[in-house]
């Protein structure tokens, strides 16, 4: 995953907003080094890569309530209502916002939410199968998906890593040896 974007910077940002996953405009231009204005302008002048679903306006009632949740002013100073980005608007975003910064960036998003469905369905699928070979595969690769999202910010020893979570009713741990560099 690119150094731009890891997966703590994009957990804190993604909101569930109408049951979709996605991104402020403001929280897109951040990560993507533009303005928010040029965000907008991207949407605006393109209106035809960003059919319904591909970007929301937020109403004065969720910007209301959202800006109640947040701790910091971050957010706060908005006139309008932002618009939010679910994943395939993020997807449209990078065909119009060319730089360099934008496409890394793009390509870590689309990355990170591609990894977050996958442990999604692993643990939907782990929590419906008996099979115990199929479990133990499951939970090699959930943890495996684990190790990836959270790459940097693993605290490692010289040649171990273990890496426990646990869902309620699903408890995950994986362990990942490093070779020691001679």
């Amino acid at each position: 995953m690119s150094d731009i974007m890891k997966l703590e910077s994009l957990q804190d940002r993604i909101l569930d907003i109408r049951g979709q996953q996605v991104l402020l405009d403001a929280d897109v231009a951040e990560i993507y080094g533009v303005l928010t204005k040029r965000v907008n302008e991207a949407v605006r002048n393109n209106p035809d890569k960003f059919p319904a679903g591909y970007v929301l306006q937020l109403t004065r009632q969720e910007w209301a309530a959202l800006k109640s949740k947040f701790s910091t002013s971050r957010k706060g100073g908005k006139v309008k209502p932002p618009k939010a980005f679910p994943e395939k608007g993020l997807y449209m975003l990078a065909t119009i916002l060319k730089s360099p910064r934008a496409v890394q960036a793009t390509l870590s998003i689309i990355e990170t939410f591609s990894k977050l469905r996958e442990l999604s369905r692993n643990i939907q699928t782990l929590a419906a199968t008996n099979d115990k070979d199929r479990q133990q595969d499951l939970m090699r690769q959930s943890g495996e998906l684990i190790a990836e999202l959270l790459d940097d910010d693993l605290h490692t020893t010289d040649t171990e890593t273990s890496i426990e979570l646990n869902f309620a009713v699903l408890k995950f741990k994986h362990t990942v040896k490093r070779k020691k560099e001679e």
